[in-house]
């Protein structure tokens, strides 16, 4: 066992409910408080000072400073194993040249499938770990990571070895996700369902076999797959034992409600969903994840946020990294710009990133700092939490502790 303390404050989350609105004075803070831990969860917190005199003889790591903890960020949607750079469709972008235009001059997500089935495992890996620390250095550690930049069954194949090879060489928990059906690449000669069918029965039965990924997602989108062809691969997905999750509402509406009606563990984007569609997701068990990096990247409106916490969704907050559409990557400015046009509070924030994104990877063990979860949270160098947020990514994480042990 040890105890770690003592924090100025102590941001539990505990008593927060998993869906729905949230107000401020409903956080939880525990003031010059210390955490017991013990085989990587915490076994007890409160006062620093009585938890220390009740083990006099416990290892102790004592902070140093003014500092307060928070449950270990959780991002629950990124595409960081890429080979490649599209800083040229972001200058094009912003120049005024549409998606179409981009694309024939040899940009999109062709391109990076281009560059990362081109790439070595090396290089893929060695990118990839930088990817991941920079995560851990902004205090997240659980990262769900895809595959979908390989688009046949050896690159795919490939992406997902490699993540699977980088969770033996970092601390932070990594979720890999097989994102197959992220378009029919050009080299396919075939319709959309015959891609689809070509995922199902040469790609998937693979990473089953090699335990690659638990989950597989679908990006549904008219330049992408169709509502009624994606549905019947992820009931078809799901027959195979897989969890799913799905590209929903970037540009369109109408696909979250398929997520729904499948049982898909997360509908990620609904930059475009509409009020109708608000309130099925705000009925269901299917977490609701804003993106807002490719809002910023793209130019685009945010996921209305608001809407569907006020209508009682499961609402989390994720990064999308990206090499095209969302870049940026920093998880705490995103969702601090989110906060501000979507009028979301600090409580909504901090659980769209912590427990409520855990639980659309179904990782109900961590994001919260109470007895019997992960020992997963990261320090700030600060007398006050509200100053994460406001600072809008510019306060850099102190130190970063997953399972009890302090990795940065």
């Amino acid at each position: 066992m040890k105890l770690i303390g003592p924090f100025r404050q102590i941001v539990t989350l505990a008593n927060l409910p998993l869906r729905g609105k949230l107000s401020d004075e409903q956080i939880e803070i525990i003031t010059d408080g210390g955490m017991i831990t013990a085989d990587g969860k915490i076994q007890k917190i409160g006062n620093f000072d009585t938890l220390k005199s009740e083990n006099p003889d416990i290892e102790t790591d004592r902070i140093e400073g003014e500092q307060i903890a928070l449950p270990g960020f959780v991002d629950a949607h990124t595409h960081i194993c890429f080979g490649g750079n599209r800083a040229n469709d972001f200058a094009m972008r912003n120049a005024g040249k549409t998606y179409l235009e981009i694309a024939e001059s040899g940009g999109g997500i062709w391109s990076s499938v281009q560059h990362t089935r081109s790439a070595s495992e090396d290089e893929l890996l060695e990118t990839l770990l930088e990817r991941i620390s920079f995560l851990i250095s902004l205090g997240i550690t659980t990262i769900e990571v895809k595959s979908g930049y390989g688009l046949d069954v050896e690159n795919e194949l490939k992406m997902l070895r490699i993540i699977k090879k980088a969770q033996k060489q970092t601390s932070a928990k990594l979720v890999a996700t097989c994102l197959s059906a992220h378009l029919k690449p050009r080299d396919f000669d075939g319709s959309n369902k015959e891609y689809l069918d070509y995922i199902l029965t040469e790609i998937l039965p693979k990473v089953k076999e090699e335990q690659l990924a638990q989950r597989v997602d679908i990006f549904i989108e008219k330049s992408a797959f169709q509502p009624e062809e994606s549905k019947d691969f992820l009931l078809k997905t799901k027959d195979l034992g897989f969890e799913i999750t799905v590209h929903a509402d970037q540009f369109t509406p109408g696909s979250s409600r398929i997520a729904v009606e499948v049982g898909a563990k997360s509908a990620d984007h609904l930059e475009a969903t509409i009020d109708e569609d608000i309130e099925f997701l705000a009925k269901s068990d299917t977490v609701a994840t804003a993106l807002p990096g490719a809002s910023l990247g793209l130019g685009e409106k945010f996921t209305p946020a608001r809407k569907l916490l006020d209508a009682g969704a499961i609402v989390a907050i994720a990064s999308d990294w990206n090499p095209g559409s969302a870049p940026m990557g920093n998880l705490i400015t995103q969702a601090s710009i989110l906060a501000t046009f979507e009028k979301l509070t600090t409580a909504e924030v901090l659980a769209g990133m912590t427990f409520r994104a855990a639980y659309a990877l179904g990782l109900e063990d961590r994001g919260k700092l109470e007895a019997g979860k992960k020992a997963d949270f990261v320090t700030y160098t600060t007398n006050n939490f509200q100053n994460v947020l406001y600072n809008q990514g510019s306060l850099s994480a102190e130190h970063v502790y997953i399972e009890g042990n302090l990795v940065k």
